[in-house]
């Protein structure tokens, strides 16, 4: 998993509460076995019509946001069911940052566990961004972790809250398997005194 400690990227505005992950990533695509390749699926109903050609008005149909890597939405962001595929999904596409007034649970801890920063921030200063990323096309917004803090253009900062074990895991680049091999010697060496104290007969 990349590390990650700050970010600047085009911020994208998606204006609606409770986008469910369905909607992030519909069921028809959770069929490949591969983590990556689901970019191109993301928010697919939103994104392209019956016949595959894209909605020209969807917000990531559009340049510059079509390149975005900050996605600013609205509250209770990635409810629905428990697919860790929409972080991988927005993640494939580019996103490197969530910034929404609440989560799912469940969506929210995926977020961490696949190198996204998913930030909180209350409803007005989420409103603040959405007005600003939807007047002006190309906003930049940065995303310094280790502060914690949102970065606007006029050097306006929104600070955000999170679990320091879990900020440090995104800054050291560690998911659940990477921090486990933060001990590998002691694992093989308990495999090895394992294999002598009960050998296969």
């Amino acid at each position: 998993m990349e590390a990650f400690h700050t970010h600047s990227g085009i911020a994208a505005p998606l204006s609606r509460a409770n986008i469910d992950t369905d909607a992030i990533i519909p069921k028809q695509f959770l069929k490949r076995i591969e983590r990556s390749g689901f970019g191109q699926f993301l928010f697919y109903e939103w994104r392209f019509a019956q016949d595959g050609t894209p909605i020209v008005d969807f917000i990531l149909n559009t340049a510059p946001y079509d390149k975005a890597s900050i996605l600013v939405a609205g509250p209770n962001f990635g409810c629905g069911s428990s697919r860790e595929h929409a972080p991988w999904a927005l993640l494939d596409f580019g996103f490197k940052a969530i910034i929404a007034p609440s989560f799912a649970d469940i969506f929210y801890n995926n977020c961490f566990k696949n190198g996204i920063v998913p930030i909180v921030l209350p409803d007005d200063q989420v409103q603040t961004l959405l007005e600003l990323t939807a007047a002006k096309k190309g906003t930049v917004l940065t995303v310094d972790l280790e502060q914690q803090q949102v970065v606007l253009p006029d050097n306006t900062t929104f600070s955000f809250e999170v679990d320091n074990y879990r900020k440090m895991l995104l800054m050291n680049g560690l998911d659940d398997i990477g921090l486990s091999l933060q001990h590998e010697d002691r694992i093989t060496a308990y495999e090895k005194n394992a294999l002598f104290a009960r050998p296969i007969a």
